[in-house]
C-alpha cells in the first residue's frame, strides 16, 4: 500500500518521528512545572520523559506490528483503534511505573486513582493527537485530490499537434505500409484511453508500455532521425506510479529535442534499481548552444507534484543538462 492510500505511513517517517519524540518531552515539561511539584523539578521531569517516551515508542511499535489488519479497517475505525491501543499502552506503563513505586516506598495513594489519573491525561493527550492527525490527513487528501485535478487539466488539453501529426503519419502509411498504420492508430487508441480514464495509479511495467507506444509513433513519423535506446530490466519491480507521468517526460523529449534537430537525435530510456530504489532516466539531444527544452515545463511539474503526493515526498522529478544531452529523472522508492 502506498504512502497516498495509508493513513498509517506518515507515522513511519523521521519527521512524524522526531515529533512524537519532542511532542513526548513538551509534555514531560508541562507536568514537571506543575504547581503540585516540589522543589524536584528535574526528578519529575525525568521519570515523566520516561513514561511518556516508553507509551509513545510503544504504541507506534504496535501500530507498525499490526499495520496490515489495520491498514484494512476504514478510517474512522482505523482512528479509534489506534486511540485504545494508544490508552492500553498507557495503562501497561502506568501499572509498571505503579509497581516500581511501591518497590521505593514512593507511592501515593491508590493504585486504583493512580492508573485513573493516568488514563485520564492519556485520554485527553489521546484525543488532541488524533484530532490533530485526522486535521492532518483530511488536509493531505484535499493535496493529492487537487494534483489529481492538475492532471485532469493537463489531461483535457492533450497537445493537438500530436494528434494531427499522428493521424496524419496513419494516413500516409496506409497504403504504403496498412500493418503499420493499423498499429500506430491502435497504439494513439491506447494512449487516448489512459489519457481520458482519470487520474489513477498505474503499474510501472504499464507505463512503460504506454511511453513505448508512444516513442513507436513518433519513430513512425521521424524515421531515420529518430533513434531510440531501451534499457529497461526484466522483470520490471511491481510497484505503482501515476499514470501519464513517465510518457510527459518522453514528449519532452521529442518535442524539445528532437524536432529541432534536423539531423535528428537519440533517446534513451533507461530503468534501473539501486538499492531500495527506483530510477528512470529519460535522455534526448539538444541543439548546439541549447541548455534545456523551451515552454512551461507543465507535464515535468505535473509529473514532480503527483509523485511527491503519492511517495509522501519521498519521490523526486527532476531534469537538467548533462554532458550536452537533457536529462529528466524519475526516483521512486521500491
Amino acid at each position: 500500500m502506498n504512502a497516498a492510500a495509508d493513513p498509517l505511513a506518515t507515522l513511519w517517517r523521521p519527521p512524524a518521528l522526531m515529533g512524537v519524540v519532542l511532542g513526548g518531552e513538551a509534555l514531560a515539561a508541562i507536568l514537571a512545572l506543575a504547581p503540585t511539584h516540589g522543589g524536584e523539578r528535574l526528578v519529575h521531569f525525568g521519570l515523566a520523559s520516561l513514561g511518556i517516551q516508553w507509551v509513545a515508542l510503544g504504541t507506534l511499535c504496535a501500530l507498525y506490528l499490526l499495520r496490515r489488519p489495520l491498514g484494512r479497517l476504514p478510517p474512522p475505525r482505523l482512528a479509534w483503534a489506534c486511540l485504545g491501543l494508544f490508552l492500553l499502552m498507557s495503562l501497561l506503563v502506568a501499572a509498571a511505573a505503579w509497581s516500581v513505586l511501591e518497590m521505593t516506598a514512593s507511592a501515593e495513594g491508590t493504585r486504583a486513582g493512580f492508573l485513573l489519573r493516568m488514563l485520564g491525561l492519556a485520554l485527553v493527550v489521546g484525543l488532541i493527537g488524533l484530532l490533530s492527525y485526522q486535521n492532518y490527513w483530511r488536509s493531505r487528501q484535499w493535496a493529492v485530490r487537487a494534483k489529481q485535478l492538475e492532471l485532469e487539466a493537463l489531461q483535457a488539453r492533450i497537445h493537438p499537434h500530436f494528434l494531427f501529426n499522428t493521424l496524419n503519419t496513419g494516413a500516409a502509411l496506409v497504403h504504403a505500409q496498412p500493418d503499420a498504420a493499423e498499429r500506430v492508430l491502435l497504439d494513439l487508441a491506447d494512449l487516448f484511453r489512459c489519457a481520458l480514464r482519470g487520474p489513477q495509479e498505474i503499474p510501472l511495467a504499464e507505463e512503460l508500455a504506454l511511453t513505448r507506444r508512444y516513442l513507436d509513433i513518433e519513430a513512425l513519423r521521424f524515421g531515420p532521425r529518430l533513434e531510440l535506446d531501451w534499457q529497461v530490466p526484466a522483470p520490471l519491480p511491481a510497484v505503482l506510479v501515476p499514470s501519464l507521468s513517465i510518457q510527459p517526460l518522453a514528449e519532452n523529449a521529442i518535442r524539445h529535442g528532437i524536432e529541432r534537430l534536423p539531423q535528428g537525435g537519440r533517446v534513451e530510456v533507461q530503468v534501473r534499481i539501486d538499492g531500495g530504489w527506483i530510477e528512470i532516466r529519460i535522455a534526448n539531444d539538444l541543439p548546439d548552444g541549447e541548455s534545456g527544452p523551451r515552454g512551461h515545463a507543465v507535464g515535468l511539474a505535473s509529473a514532480r507534484e503527483r509523485v511527491q503526493a503519492m511517495t509522501a515526498d519521498r519521490g523526486r522529478v527532476d531534469a537538467g543538462v548533462e554532458d550536452g544531452r537533457y536529462v529528466a529523472r524519475m526516483r521512486i522508492p521500491a
